[in-house]
């Protein structure tokens, strides 16, 4: 089985507006995140994108929208030498109930039956609570960053007794330290001298 690195987009991969990202226009990736996605592109793990996009449910965008900003951003991902494998989105609202929806697991559940990922062996990188319950569900290795909504969604973790992730800057901390490990374990092979 394949393993892969899970990754939030909104407040990980580009910044988190309080109105939704809505068009290409409104997207706007976060330092650092451009390099991370080419620093993973060097390594046999996969990059799946997973991301709650309810907007398209409540009417405010239609679906072909959302797909549009994931075409763009995957051709800009690719233009920097990174790379994305998937992207996967729950298109419903809170209150539909569905099990794709974080903080349920059904994203990386669906990942891991078509893309035959060991989950186990995979990681997730999000902003959130509901990311860090959805990935504790499936068994992932987890990482909250700070970005986002990283900061006050790590005190909720805390409240609500959520533990055993790993907290860092951004996405350019968490791929660092998966890497590091990712080496350690030889899992990869250590970059030659000036390579990332």
């Amino acid at each position: 089985m394949r393993r892969a690195v899970f990754i939030d987009r909104d407040g990980v991969i580009c910044r988190n507006r309080k109105d939704h990202v809505k068009r290409w226009e409104e997207f706007f990736f976060l330092p650092g995140a451009l390099d991370a996605l080419a620093r993973l592109s060097t390594t046999d793990l996969l990059v799946v994108v997973i991301t709650n996009q309810a907007i398209i449910n409540r009417g405010i965008v239609p679906v072909e929208v959302v797909e549009d900003i994931h075409r763009r951003m995957l051709r800009a991902v690719q233009a920097t030498g990174g790379r994305i494998d998937r992207v996967l989105y729950c298109p419903h609202r809170p209150d539909e109930n569905c099990t794709c929806r974080k903080p349920q697991p059904g994203l990386l559940f669906q990942a891991s039956m078509e893309m035959d990922i060991d989950l186990s062996q995979s990681y997730l990188i999000g902003d959130a609570q509901s990311d860090m319950v959805a990935g504790h569900l499936a068994g992932c290795r987890r990482f909250l960053v700070l970005t986002g909504r990283g900061g006050r969604e790590l005190l909720r973790c805390w409240r609500a007794g959520e533990r055993g992730f790993r907290v860092t800057l951004n996405l350019n901390m968490a791929v660092r330290t998966i890497l590091r490990e990712e080496r350690a374990y030889g899992r990869i092979p250590i970059p030659a001298a000036g390579v990332r």
